[in-house]
């Protein structure tokens, strides 16, 4: 399939409810409505292709720039890549389950992640975190610095309440999955989601959501599922 032929499908698969799903959460014109399962046949067909992913990450059509990081080359992408597509990524959804997702596959993940962490601009903050969040969730233990992670606990435990809304979203995600997927630094996750508490994370014209690591964490420790690591991190 080529770039007008992935267009066209796009906007087949398209429907109005998803596309107001979509738009209720921050997605703006040009968009679709293309539910994520309704991509896998062309997923099948296409495999991976990065030029086809470029054009379509290009677009800013949002199901496009979606699709985009299902069908790209981690590893064949540069930090200036990630970077360019960060920027480009005007709302959580792009920042932390496209270019986040995408970057968890890459060689590179944890010095990009570090980088847009220490930026202090919220989606590159939210997106760093949320790359955490997929590494932890798949990688094996013996790939992090066990020291890192916990000087990265401490940080959110002191920053967390003040941090940008998004970002305060993606930390109390990376607490709470440090406690469940990293076992060497389960209990210290714990105590750090005691300490912090609940999160009060305000939106635009709506209520704010009330993030608790703490009844995450707890919640899995019942069901048995600490120490789980997913088999792949892109759909």
């Amino acid at each position: 399939m080529d770039f007008g032929a992935v267009m066209q499908e796009l906007e087949t698969l398209g429907k109005e409810r998803t596309k107001k799903i979509y738009c209720s959460n921050g997605a703006k014109e040009p968009v679709f409505g293309v539910a994520t399962g309704a991509m896998k046949p062309m997923r099948k067909a296409i495999k991976t292709n990065q030029a086809l992913a470029e054009k379509l990450y290009a677009t800013g059509n949002y199901d496009a720039m979606y699709f985009a990081g299902v069908i790209a080359e981690p590893n064949t992408m540069t930090e200036a890549d990630y970077d360019r597509w960060i920027e480009q990524a005007y709302f959580y959804m792009l920042s932390d389950y496209v270019v986040a997702v995408t970057l968890a596959e890459a060689d590179i993940a944890q010095q990009v992640a570090d980088k847009w962490i220490a930026s202090g601009e919220e989606l590159k903050m939210s997106a760093g975190y949320s790359c955490y969040c997929w590494l932890l969730g798949n990688r094996k233990d013996e790939e992090f610095s066990q020291s890192k992670l916990a000087n990265m606990l401490e940080v959110v435990k002191g920053t967390i309440h003040t941090a940008p809304e998004r970002a305060k979203s993606a930390m109390n995600n990376f607490v709470t999955t440090v406690g469940v997927s990293y076992k060497p630094l389960h209990d210290e996750a714990l105590a750090t989601a005691k300490e912090i508490g609940i999160v009060e994370m305000k939106k635009d014209d709506k209520k704010s959501s009330f993030l608790n690591a703490l009844q995450s964490i707890e919640k899995e420790v019942e069901k048995g599922r600490i120490g789980f690591k997913r088999k792949h991190v892109r759909c």
